[in-house]
């Protein structure tokens, strides 16, 4: 009996020091990002062109998008050329979203698949018919974002300098009558879209996508498949680009802007689905991404492997205080103090990296008030994480717009 407990301590010494070790690992990236982005910024290594070029086409989705199509395609017209460079998919479409695309003289088709539903299956027909007279670029646009002045050029001229796909700087707006929650996400949107993205490319490692803004060669597209219904389809795609030999780069130039939902109930879905969905790509390709790098000795892809593994921000620190706390108790009982010391570092790279970001990036977005208060903000994501846990979001589901 003395040698099994004695057995059964030394094996929750070695796991509670593997799991504080691997939680200073995440935070100590996650610092390392914060704090590189404090550097002056480099510009992207692009070649400069005068114009966009003749064999560009911009693929947007849309889904009942009648709301915000025309705002997007009137600052997508002042960019291009041609109107008919832009080939929007209108996927099981009930509203008239198609004819006030057609009104702005882009190109149209119409797709109708109840049982294949989602972003990804509505690009694929999009890059179906494409196919048959193959574009240099692909630039994909979310169909509710304002695409900021020259951010096509860029993304354009970044893809084809290098041939890697390209990702815009997707920032998130607050609604009109913002609450703490959209504030505090809005700036854990700017976190993770420009601050770790911008100290990721200072480091000369590649970025994962973010979901609009996303400037693709041709060859690029050819090597993945995109028919995918999944709720995070773009983290999944970066993956899967690198994977094949295209590690996706950030471009800070370019900037694409969405909107928080005012209405709470649907800003809540939408948080859901996010966190839910970066939470199934930690289980299913977390680990199978870090054996791949490590498999093929490729750097790029084990940093975007622990990238990844860098839980939503929120569930970092409920995490990191969860394990800071039984370690320090383990610790008193037990006198083996080396998770503690290990998570008492971590928190402090994890304090450092949000207090730096919110100095340098955060401060118009969150007030010192508001981030002192981000425990309480904290505590209430509690039972989303739970019901990923009991119930995960696996289907796609559209985030109600406003009005």
């Amino acid at each position: 009996m003395l040698k099994l407990s004695h057995l059964f301590a030394v094996v929750t010494a070695a796991g509670a020091l593997v799991v504080a070790s691997a939680l200073l690992l995440l935070l100590g990236l996650l610092l390392a990002e914060c704090f590189v982005a404090l550097w002056p910024r480099q510009r992207s290594r692009q070649q400069q062109a005068a114009a966009i070029s003749p064999k560009t086409k911009i693929l947007i989705p849309a889904h009942n998008e009648v709301s915000c199509i025309q705002k997007t395609l009137e600052l997508l017209a002042l960019q291009v050329a041609d109107p008919a460079e832009i080939l929007l998919v209108a996927d099981n479409c009930t509203d008239n979203t198609a004819e006030i695309a057609r009104s702005f003289g882009v190109s149209v088709t119409e797709r109708s698949d109840l049982s294949r539903r989602g972003k990804g299956y509505a690009l694929d027909h999009g890059l179906a018919l494409l196919a048959k007279n193959p574009p240099d670029v692909v630039l994909i646009i979310d169909a509710d974002c304002s695409v900021q002045p020259r951010a096509v050029e860029h993304l354009v001229n970044q893809a084809i300098a290098t041939q890697r796909p390209v990702q815009a700087t997707y920032l998130m707006e607050q609604p009109a009558q913002p609450s703490l929650k959209d504030a505090v996400s809005a700036f854990a949107f700017k976190v993770k879209n420009l601050v770790r993205l911008k100290g990721l490319y200072q480091m000369g490692l590649p970025c994962p996508l973010t979901g609009t803004g996303m400037a693709f060669p041709w060859q690029a597209l050819e090597a993945v498949s995109l028919a995918s219904g999944h709720i995070v389809e773009d983290m999944k795609l970066g993956l899967d680009l690198a994977i094949a030999g295209y590690p996706p780069a950030f471009c800070a130039e370019a900037q694409v802007l969405g909107q928080l939902p005012q209405d709470q109930a649907a800003a809540k879905g939408q948080r859901t689905r996010w966190e839910h969905g970066h939470l199934q790509m930690i289980k299913v390709y977390g680990l199978p991404t870090l054996v791949t790098a490590f498999r093929h000795g490729r750097f790029d892809l084990l940093m975007m492997g622990l990238d990844l593994c860098i839980p939503p921000l929120s569930l970092l620190v409920m995490v990191w205080t969860l394990c800071f706390l039984m370690a320090a108790i383990a610790a008193v009982v037990t006198a083996f103090w080396w998770p503690f010391a290990l998570l008492l570092a971590g928190g402090v790279c994890l304090a450092i990296a949000i207090v730096s970001a919110w100095l340098k990036f955060g401060r118009r977005d969150l007030s010192l008030q508001q981030l002192l208060s981000v425990p309480f903000y904290v505590v209430g994501k509690i039972p989303v994480y739970l019901s990923a846990l009991r119930e995960p979001q696996t289907e796609w589901v559209k985030t109600k717009r406003d009005a």
